[in-house]
């Protein structure tokens, strides 16, 4: 396939490639220190950072199967992506994209039971219960995937190999079709109503109940810690199923081309640099971690040079 891109505006093209490998930067850089920062403090072995471990290592899968190949597409000299490139890469970001979306859905669950349940929290959400609950987001995702996959690669594009796009995303795929979407459009939709607005809805839901509970709370100090908690997760929400809403949930895919390229931009590239930001700059048990990791990296780095000293001398 030959990727259009962002070809109509060479100089875009040039900024956004800039503004990508950014913002992967810190998206490696940020969900790699969570991901390390949880595992290394043993306060955090908790099932809430468990989740959050789980969406950090899900932010670095997603963005490393996307930015690459994207950046070749937005500035290399050739913008070409094999055919079974291409499959592998709309296959992939399928599945990690419906896990993250029913990720975000358990995790409003973990804060639900947290502030509901307290006391039999950690008995609820024992360690068999989340290992539970993440292999059925990975599985269910993966039959979404498979479901959507075939859908689209039963459409004969009659050698129509320009991909109005600068990564094999699912509208785009459609459209090089050379007969009738119609159905295959509506399935898509039919299938995001199911899957995208009924784990929002439930999340919805789990956060009226908090927000009517954390509003009986006679203490200020409680208010403010379960608002700090949920804060952090609502605004990841709103963010992504903001973006993925207006992509996907439009019949007939009326979203002009060049808004749903630069939507697309912001959920799979800016978003999970994000993700850890948002985290950290809410949760002092996150900034404490981080800070200890650091000292211990700070404490190795020393030792490393007193020995490289010693063994010169």
């Amino acid at each position: 396939f030959y990727s259009a891109g962002f070809s109509d505006h060479s100089k875009l093209e040039m900024i956004l490639s800039g503004v990508v490998t950014i913002f992967y930067c810190i998206t490696l850089m940020g969900n790699t220190a969570i991901i390390l920062a949880s595992l290394l403090d043993s306060r955090l072995h908790t099932p809430m950072y468990f989740f959050l471990r789980n969406l950090s290592f899900l932010d670095l899968c997603f963005t490393t199967t996307i930015v690459p190949q994207m950046l070749v597409n937005l500035w290399g000299p050739t913008k070409t992506i094999s055919y079974v490139d291409c499959v592998i890469q709309l296959y992939v970001y399928m599945w990690l994209g419906s896990i993250e979306c029913l990720l975000l859905d358990f995790m409003s669950y973990d804060h639900f039971t947290a502030i509901f349940k307290p006391l039999h929290y950690l008995i609820i959400m024992n360690p068999c219960l989340c290992l539970k609950m993440i292999v059925m987001v990975w599985s269910i995702s993966l039959a979404n995937s498979v479901v959507l996959y075939t859908l689209n690669m039963n459409l004969p594009s009659c050698e129509n190999n320009l991909l109005d796009h600068f990564l094999c995303e699912l509208p785009a795929m459609v459209k090089i079709a050379c007969v009738s979407t119609e159905t295959v459009e509506m399935s898509v939709f039919a299938l995001g109503i199911i899957i995208v607005l009924t784990s929002l809805i439930l999340i919805l839901i789990s956060y009226g109940y908090i927000a009517k509970a954390v509003l009986k709370m006679k203490s200020k100090a409680g208010q403010y810690k379960a608002m700090n908690t949920c804060g952090s997760h609502l605004t990841v929400v709103s963010m992504f199923y903001g973006a993925i809403i207006y992509l996907y949930l439009q019949p007939g895919n009326n979203a002009s081309k060049d808004q749903g390229k630069i939507f697309t931009l912001f959920y799979t590239i800016i978003t999970p640099s994000l993700n850890p930001l948002i985290y950290n700059l809410r949760n002092k048990n996150i900034k404490d971690a981080l800070k200890k990791l650091m000292r211990v990296h700070h404490e190795a780095g020393k030792v490393k040079r007193h020995l490289k000293r010693s063994i010169l001398e």
